[in-house]
């Protein structure tokens, strides 16, 4: 066993892992090991400096000596308050818990429980929950080494987050009322410090409160998130200034633009050091906290904030008076949970997973529709070369990530909290998205009101249902309040006056529900695909009637990226649906996606297809003459970034610990797109290399 791989030789094949620890703190430890032959076996050994003898490495222990040397250095907690195996009494049962402070007054009480051998989050909450309710000490922690939570023993039914444990000279309240700004947000957000994702933190809560608190889980954890966004939104000055710092210090900025300089993918530590240098006296305290109020006292600063937040983002809650519906309590733990969630990053996978989490709970996925994973959202606009000027349009928007990350690629401006310039948002409102579940909608009005700063063209009308727009559009009021001043620019881009089935959109993105048929004769004899021969067929597969919806949204020359389920490509029953295609636009590529993309919530097996509109004028649009035999680019991923379980599978450094870019987000780990140099070149870059040499209007002038 050599020394430099000693510890990944002691966490192989366990749940524990290296990620919340430095390579300072790592380094440290490895310079303490020693190795001894035992039973003809090299094991290693540490000297405890809490137990002050010799102790064997296993998993747990490794993860125990890191935990306790930061208590001791980063949190100044004397030896003799720290203790290892401390005994728990339960009755007659008596058990030992990991790690224990003492109280500094009472020197035989547990100040704070920390959990180390039960790697998993569940486990050593339950098992913290008896140790704190039967000493009755006040704080918690739990750590597998990859993943970290602090809790507030509120009461014996309880368990409320807090951001940090308190070091030796202070206190819980010190804690809880300590000045918060955004960079203190920045430093000490919970994706990045604890490795946790926002579905992690909306579980956690339902297993706290949310179950049984008698409520719509999605309705509040809505406006929540809703709120947290407006506090962030708040703070956009400071935004600003951090930025200009580290655009000065380290050449970088956090979730902005690297349109005007050079970037070179700065270590996440570094950037956070950077940002420590920064003096934030003037900066803007987070109202988004729990700062040891009285929990009314918190609930009515959390409504008067998402008040305001309605104010400044119409159009996502009703018009009329909206207000918590979870009691005091209970939204005092929820508040202690997310206060420390940066959710204005330029990675929007965090918000995703955690909206089709809570949405999939009202049955969306029976539809057969889920939100598409960011990665492959940014292959397609990377293929795809949205351009300033040209208008685009998701026609199952979902969450909205296609429209989204097209108004990132406009303006070059990532999910900020900073204002937008005026000529971007002129492009802003270029992009386009229509969804017909309404819960998706409010989701994806929030993400674009955000993103295209405080307008945006998301609206809930029903996609292939085109005839009865009307009944909205026309005879509903309150309908017309809310998404009118959207569907206003959507008539400007009618191909035909009065008239809803045909459109002049550049480039159409959408992956459209692929489960259920569509039955109803009056839609379905709207579609040359409702018929097979002169023959109207009595249902159709939702999907294959969004391939010719989509098309009719595309002027000549438009270009569209549709995912589509594997068996469109293949089965002999569908040819008649490739040979619709084929006549009405060029076949630029198929991606096969990996069996797990669209995991856990099916294993159906898809691609990308990649088409242009033939069109041979060019006052009409891009060129795209129409020939019989032309090359197509064709490409499998082989690396989907999930495991079969549909559990994110992220890129890690030579040490196994888990690599974060330069905002402190979590890698994915596939072969899509490069990720700004973070991976290898991939489907994507390979697929501009071809379209370049192929002399495709829509790259031509990439060359």
């Amino acid at each position: 066993m050599t020394q430099p791989d000693i510890i990944q030789t002691i966490l192989k094949d366990s749940n524990y892992h290296l990620d919340l620890f430095t390579n300072t703190e790592v380094q440290a430890l490895r310079k303490e090991i020693l190795t001894q032959t035992v039973k003809g076996k090299e094991t290693a050994f540490i000297h405890c400096p809490i137990r002050r003898k010799a102790i064997q490495l296993k998993p747990e222990e490794l993860i125990r000596q890191l935990y306790a040397a930061r208590l001791l250095k980063r949190y100044r907690y004397p030896r003799e308050r720290v203790r290892f195996e401390h005994l728990v009494n339960f009755g007659r049962e008596k058990k030992r818990a990991d790690i224990v402070i003492l109280d500094k007054d009472r020197p035989d009480t547990p100040y704070i429980i920390v959990e180390v051998k039960k790697p998993k989050l569940q486990d050593g909450k339950d098992q913290l929950r008896s140790y704190c309710n039967a000493t009755g000490a006040p704080i918690a922690v739990w750590t597998n080494g990859q993943q970290i939570s602090h809790y507030h023993r509120k009461d014996p039914n309880y368990f409320e987050e807090i951001t940090d444990i308190p070091n030796a000279d202070q206190t819980l309240a010190d804690i809880l009322s300590e000045r918060f700004t955004l960079k203190d947000l920045i430093l000490k957000d919970k994706l990045a410090t604890e490795r946790k994702s926002l579905k992690d933190i909306i579980l956690e809560l339902e297993d706290e409160v949310l179950a049984n608190a008698g409520v719509d889980v999605f309705e509040e954890v809505f406006k929540l998130i809703f709120t947290k966004l407006y506090d962030e939104f708040k703070s956009q000055n400071d935004k600003t200034i951090i930025n200009h710092f580290l655009r000065q210090s380290i050449n970088t900025a956090i979730q902005e633009t690297d349109q005007d300089y050079e970037v070179e993918h700065p270590d996440y530590e570094i950037l956070k050091q950077a940002v420590e240098t920064i003096n934030d006296d003037d900066f803007r305290s987070m109202e988004f906290r729990n700062t040891g109020q009285t929990d009314s006292e918190l609930k009515t600063k959390i409504q008067r904030l998402f008040d305001d937040a309605k104010d400044q983002w119409k159009g996502v809650f009703p018009e009329y008076s909206t207000t918590f519906e979870l009691s005091d309590s209970h939204l005092s733990v929820c508040v202690s949970s997310l206060q420390d969630v940066k959710l204005f990053n330029s990675n929007l996978q965090i918000v995703d997973e955690a909206f089709e989490y809570l949405v999939s709970k009202s049955a969306k996925g029976e539809k057969g529709q889920y939100f598409t994973p960011r990665h492959v959202i940014d292959m397609c606009v990377k293929m795809l070369n949205p351009k300033r000027g040209e208008y685009m349009i998701d026609t199952a928007a979902g969450s909205c990530g296609f429209p989204v990350h097209t108004i990132f690629k406009l303006t070059g401006t990532l999910f900020s909290n900073a204002e937008i310039p005026p000529d971007d948002k002129e492009h802003v409102l270029k992009v386009f998205g229509i969804d017909f579940d309404e819960k998706t909608v409010r989701v994806a009005r929030t993400l674009n009101l955000i993103a295209g700063d405080g307008e945006t063209n998301v609206l809930h009308l029903n996609t292939l249902d085109y005839e009865r727009w009307s009944d909205n559009t026309e005879r509903n009021s309150r309908w017309v309040r809310t998404y009118g001043d959207g569907f206003d620019r959507l008539k400007a881009l009618r191909a035909e006056p009065a008239e809803n089935r045909r459109f002049n959109f550049d480039i159409l993105m959408a992956n459209p529900p692929f489960a259920g048929d569509i039955k109803e004769r009056r839609i379905l004899h709207q579609y040359n695909l409702g018929f097979k021969g002169n023959k109207a067929q009595s249902k159709v597969g939702r999907d294959i009637l969004f391939i010719e919806r989509n098309l009719d949204f595309l002027k000549p020359g438009g270009r569209m990226a549709i995912v589509l389920p594997q068996g469109r490509f293949n089965n002999a029953s569908d040819k008649y649906i490739r040979e619709f295609i084929a006549e009405r636009a060029r076949i630029l590529a198929v991606v096969e996606l990996d069996n797990n993309t669209f995991k856990p919530h099916t294993g159906t097996k898809t691609s990308v297809l990649f088409l242009q509109k033939w069109n041979d004028d060019l006052d009409r649009g891009p060129l795209c003459r129409r020939v019989d035999d032309y090359p197509i680019f064709f490409a499998v991923s082989e690396k989907g970034g999930k495991d079969n379980s549909g559990n994110y599978v992220f890129l890690e450094n030579s040490d196994g610990q888990y690599k974060l870019d330069e905002n402190g987000h979590l890698i994915v780990n596939h072969d899509l797109h490069n990720h700004n140099g973070e991976l290898r070149d991939g489907i994507a870059e390979a697929f501009i290399e071809w379209a370049k040499s192929e002399n495709l209007s829509f790259w031509e002038d990439a060359k």
